[in-house]
């Protein structure tokens, strides 16, 4: 394999290692949360601020853990036939199947810069064009240039009524890691195909 290609493996199965280590511990800020919901309910006023927090704590855990479980080969798997199969049949099947995988989170990817975009205020239909005006007013004239270029802050209906925009961009961020780990995985089994192990 390409020398440029086991770099890329590498460099992305490292990065997605490091984020995947630290996303695990957010079960622990999930339960810590959820504990304090419910001693709030009992002994206190109800914390309006509890649910939606569980609510973002476990979308970041399962979106930057996604990558880190491919990569794992954790994902569930339906192998009926599959895990009866030699090494290489199963990277044939594996580069095969990656491209479904790939388009699905093509599209996710697409779908959640929309929705980023209108959760900043973009109502019209070019999220990237939207984007890339932003970051070149961000670069040349600064944030309070670019703050200007926001429209209405999307925010939950809730009572407690927080910011949307984070949590989306959080998701564009964990949906591009899996992409990434998921070209990475296409890679390796391309190299496994080869009777080389990256």
């Amino acid at each position: 394999m390409p020398r440029l290609i086991c770099g890329y493996v590498h460099v992305i199965d490292g990065m997605n290692r490091f984020i995947g280590r630290i996303a695990m511990y957010l079960i622990f800020a999930l339960v810590g949360v959820l504990l304090w919901s419910s001693v709030s309910k009992t002994f206190f006023n109800p914390s309006l601020w509890t649910l939606e927090t569980a609510q973002f704590v476990m979308v970041a855990y399962y979106v930057l853990g996604g990558p880190y479980s491919i990569q794992l080969q954790s994902n569930v798997r339906m192998d009926l036939f599959y895990g009866g199969w030699t090494p290489r049949q199963k990277a044939w099947m594996d580069a095969f199947t990656v491209f479904f995988l790939l388009f699905y989170l093509g599209v996710l990817l697409y779908g959640a810069v929309g929705s980023t975009a209108y959760s900043l205020g973009y109502f019209g239909t070019e999220p990237f064009s939207f984007f890339w005006d932003l970051f070149k007013v961000l670069i040349t004239q600064g944030p309070a240039a670019a703050g200007e270029k926001l429209g209405f802050l999307e925010r939950s209906s809730t009572a407690w009524r927080p910011y949307i925009w984070p949590v989306k961009t959080l998701l564009c961020f964990g949906v591009t890691l899996m992409l990434l780990q998921s070209l990475a995985e296409f890679c390796r089994d391309i190299g496994r195909i080869r009777g080389v192990e990256i």
